[in-house]
């Protein structure tokens, strides 16, 4: 099991840690500040003792990274992790306001369903089912998004069962939502955000969200 270090400290960008496992260029650590893609955020990129990783996934308790090549150590070694700082804290940043934006709709509109979300390094995106062009709705969950955002309220993150690794993110007075991501400390680092529709099909309407 490796200990998830980067729910601790999502800001974090380099850390020291034991190897636990090792099968031919596979490896898992005894800790961790490297995400691995979940709940449509996708994989940090970074080294471990200077060799990238090619793929970070996680499996049951444990995040297992393949190294483009077989490592230059052996279980037990301690080894530095590093991670690509600017596209964590844009995964972040992305991450957060595709939450805000998603909550919004959930309490304007009860019985709309979100049947899909990604996030990347450029944009984030929140797939709904939705009979209607969702266009006309976008101007005023942006205007509200960005009020929140620009009250500079904390944002809190913690596990709600710690035995299962289930974690929330809380602002008072707005929402508390389930979500294993990495969260920002406040809501104004989200920056400016912008909301554009995409049509993916009938019945389906897609919100893609950009910052800066």
């Amino acid at each position: 099991m490796s200990e998830k270090l980067f729910w601790i400290d999502p800001y974090k960008t380099e850390l020291d840690s034991k190897v636990s496992v090792i099968q031919d260029n596979i490896v898992e650590l005894s800790q961790t500040i490297f995400y691995a893609q979940s709940g449509g955020q996708e994989s940090d990129k970074g080294t471990i003792n200077n060799i990238p990783v090619i793929k970070a996934e996680k499996r049951d308790d444990s995040i297992i990274y393949t190294l483009a090549c077989k490592p230059n150590f052996k279980v037990g070694d301690e080894v530095h992790t590093i991670i690509d700082w600017k596209r964590r804290y844009r995964l972040m940043k992305l991450h957060f306001a595709a939450e805000v934006v998603l909550e919004l709709f959930y309490k304007k509109y009860k019985y709309i369903q979100k049947i899909g979300a990604h996030i990347s390094e450029d944009k984030s995106r929140i797939d709904f089912e939705w009979e209607e062009n969702i266009s006309p709705l976008l101007t005023e969950i942006q205007n509200k998004a960005q009020e929140l955002i620009d009250k500079d309220l904390p944002i809190q993150s913690d596990f709600s069962d710690k035995s299962k690794g289930r974690r929330f993110w809380k602002i008072e007075g707005f929402s508390q939502v389930p979500c294993g991501g990495t969260h920002l400390k406040r809501t104004s680092e989200i920056g400016k955000i912008s909301l554009k529709r995409k049509n993916i099909g009938k019945g389906k309407e897609r919100v893609e969200i950009k910052v800066k």
